[in-house]
């Protein structure tokens, strides 16, 4: 990225906020460039809010922001980049940074997408058609950026999913669900703790608590353990997904069951119930379903499945005894006409028609890095993998990526667009220009292949097709 000299980013944050319309005289100098950073904030027809940023030095390039996931009710504010560091590095380089709220927080798909192409519009309205567009967005913003880059292509010219949910909405409500099977057929088959189909938010939080308090005790002894850990492996939850954590040794599966136990309740508290039942009221029923699916077979592929074994060995448990169990207990329907909503709104074609560059942490407990696996199974199906590239951060927690590493990869899909190739995409060609980007902020890259997704869901791949 080319370094440009603008006014101070405390300029920026002092700018009066403009409403939305035509360029006006204060926008620009005497010779049509502005004169010093614009902040606009506006509302769309829809209700969602904007907020667009714009350098004095604007290069031309328009970067696209989509935010992750909000569950319903939370605070909704309009979003355009990632975190406060890496907007000032964005600003110095020149790039215009804009973004929405989304009419509605949860699953929002539906609003998202054309809330985001209606931001565009405005930015296009006030300052003009910019040179180039980018769109990038974080955890569930990487499934509105995917989601852009397979159906409204002309719109952007390349696309960037950080921490994304790349699997889609049936695959990741699929895989939320073997976990919490799992935990349910193994330390309370007697409970009746609803696991799916949840009539209304206090019926979830209630599931949630019931079973949030079997895995505490369970977590007391050597047995239950090994049983959480066989849960956490359905869903490939690493043994090191917080930066807070002390990185385990490869082969200290206490430490990292621990790692992993904390990471279980965190899906418990949130994903799993709460907003499972957000999901579920928006699709007008439940989406996902485990009805035919060999536990063991998803075991056996888990990048977990070592430590799994030795922590049944360490606590005199037969795995074999319990995959049995687990896959002898009675499973999950889908309601059909949910997944064909989800499947509508949130499964992938993997036909990309610009380039699109993924960036994933290889100790992401709550989107893990095997998701991933699933897009590159979709493109590759959908006739579009040289249009595809995939890189890893060597670094624990959901999108816990450095300023330096952001602007590398932005840096990297910004080249692909200028020539028409993709050039060095290694570990070390992206660790050198995040050092170029930032040098206060790691660089950490890493040569990393990810296990297969366990459950993948795309509209390449008619098999993945429910079938009650």
């Amino acid at each position: 990225m080319k370094r440009r000299l603008l006014l101070p980013v405390a300029a920026l944050l002092l700018a009066t906020a403009i409403p939305a319309g035509s360029v006006t005289a204060q926008d620009l100098g005497a010779q049509g460039v502005r004169a010093e950073d614009v902040h606009v904030e506006g509302t769309l027809a829809s209700g969602a809010t904007y907020v667009m940023d714009v350098p004095a030095g604007w290069n031309g390039t328009v970067l696209l922001f989509s935010h992750g996931f909000r569950p319903r009710g939370a605070p909704n504010p309009a979003q355009n980049v990632t975190d406060a560091a890496t907007r000032g590095l964005l600003l110095k380089d020149g790039y215009a940074l804009v973004g929405s709220s989304y009419a509605t927080t949860g699953w929002a798909v539906e609003h998202a997408v054309p809330d985001q192409l209606a931001t565009l519009d405005a930015f296009t309205e006030r300052f003009g058609a910019a040179r180039r567009t980018l769109a990038w967005g974080q955890s569930y913003g990487g499934l509105v950026t995917t989601r852009i880059a397979e159906h409204h292509a002309d719109r952007v010219d390349g696309t960037l999913s950080v921490c994304g949910l790349v699997h889609g909405g049936v695959a990741n409500w699929n895989n939320t669900l073997d976990p919490v099977f799992a935990l349910k057929a193994l330390l309370a088959p007697d409970a009746a703790i609803p696991l799916a189909g949840f009539p209304d938010q206090a019926t979830a939080t209630a599931a949630a608590g019931a079973l949030s308090g079997v895995v505490t005790e369970a977590q007391n002894s050597a047995a239950g353990r090994a049983r959480i850990a066989l849960a956490a492996a359905l869903h490939n939850i690493p043994g090191w997904n917080d930066p807070s954590q002390t990185r385990p040794a490869p082969t200290d599966w206490t430490a990292q069951q621990a790692n992993q136990y904390t990471a279980v309740r965190g899906l418990l508290a949130t994903a799993a119930f709460g907003w499972r039942q957000d999901t579920e009221t928006l699709a007008g029923g439940n989406s996902s379903w485990n009805t035919g699916v060999d536990y063991t077979r998803m075991l056996r592929a888990s990048s977990a499945y070592e430590e799994v074994k030795g922590l049944y060995k360490a606590a005199g448990r037969s795995l074999t005894d319990d995959l049995r169990t687990l896959n002898r207990t009675p499973r999950i329907a889908a309601d059909e006409a949910a997944v064909d909503w989800m499947s509508r709104t949130s499964a992938f074609t993997g036909r990309l028609t610009k380039p699109q560059l993924t960036l994933h942490t290889t100790g992401d407990a709550l989107v893990p890095v095997q998701t991933e696996s699933a897009y590159l199974r979709a493109a590759t199906a959908g006739g579009s993998r040289h249009l595809l590239r995939q890189a890893y951060v060597d670094n624990a927690g959901h999108c816990t990526f450095s300023p330096a590493e952001q602007l590398a990869a932005l840096d990297t899909l910004e080249h692909r667009v200028d020539t028409g190739r993709w050039g060095d995409t290694q570990a070390a060609a992206l660790n050198s220009r995040a050092a170029q980007a930032d040098p206060t902020t790691p660089a950490r890259y890493t040569a990393y292949r990810p296990t297969a997704y366990p459950r993948p869901y795309d509209l390449a791949h008619p098999d993945d097709a429910y079938r009650p």
